[in-house]
């Protein structure tokens, strides 16, 4: 076994902490409350563990400059090429608490352009989606759309590719600035394909949820379940945490 060199590592420890030091002390360090960035850990049995990533830059009062990335490689997409996507947009404030975010996702991986049966790709597939978000003082909600379109058809003989349409709502009450509960409703359809004669209901999940949040906004736990109304599957649950940057 290769013995460590002390004296070495700890001269790489002492570095490693002076520079840690510098980065956070004020000369180093700059706040731009113009930026924003969110992480969302997020886990259901469809799916599995996929983490999300959104971030934001204010361009004017009622607008913003938005990206976003989603790992759905941690669960089921690491067997879709490693599945990844990652988008840009824009966020438009329409009303007070009513935000309206359009944006434009790439798709990498193989479960588009080949049903994960190809080569994983760069760009396999594009995905056009929306996100509305009501956040007032007494009520929340959210509503999402997204289309997942392959963009190249690397399938193999008798295979296929896929589209999906995917969306979701829910509206919630804020008991407190703690606690909220409501309801939670999402599908997602095999619309299309090479070789897909009809579109298919793979989920179709309704049931309550319950949310605990940390009053200044910087992270909260939420977990949804209940049924499945598709015929043969059973039930649902999903589990969320985020944080705020």
């Amino acid at each position: 076994m290769k013995k460590i060199d002390i004296p070495a590592f700890s001269k790489v420890v002492v570095v490693l902490t002076l520079l840690l030091s510098l980065a956070a002390s004020p000369a180093f360090s700059q706040s731009d409350d113009k930026f924003s960035f969110d992480v969302t850990l997020n886990s259901d049995q469809f799916f599995g563990f996929y983490p999300y990533f959104a971030g934001s830059y204010e361009v004017s009062e009622s607008s913003a400059f938005t990206f976003y990335g989603i790992l759905w490689s941690g669960g089921t997409g690491g067997g879709w090429g490693n599945w990844t996507e990652f988008g840009v947009g824009m966020d438009f404030t329409v009303a007070d608490g009513l935000n309206v975010n359009p944006s434009i996702g790439i798709l990498n991986g193989s479960l588009l352009s080949s049903t994960a049966a190809g080569p994983a790709v760069f760009g396999e597939g594009i995905v056009p989606n929306i996100v509305v978000g009501l956040d007032k003082q007494s009520v929340e909600g959210e509503f999402y759309l997204g289309y997942y379109a392959p963009l190249r058809d690397l399938a193999p003989t008798g295979g296929s590719t896929r589209a999906y349409l995917h969306y979701w709502a829910n509206f919630g009450v804020k008991a407190s600035s703690f606690f909220s509960l409501g309801v939670h409703y999402e599908q997602l359809n095999n619309s299309a394909g090479s070789n897909v004669p009809e579109s298919v209901t793979l989920y179709q999940w309704l049931g309550p949820y319950i949310q605990f949040s940390d009053p200044s906004g910087r992270a909260f736990a939420r977990f949804a379940g209940g049924g499945d109304l598709v015929e043969g599957n059973d039930s649902f649950f999903k589990l969320n945490t985020g944080f705020s940057f």
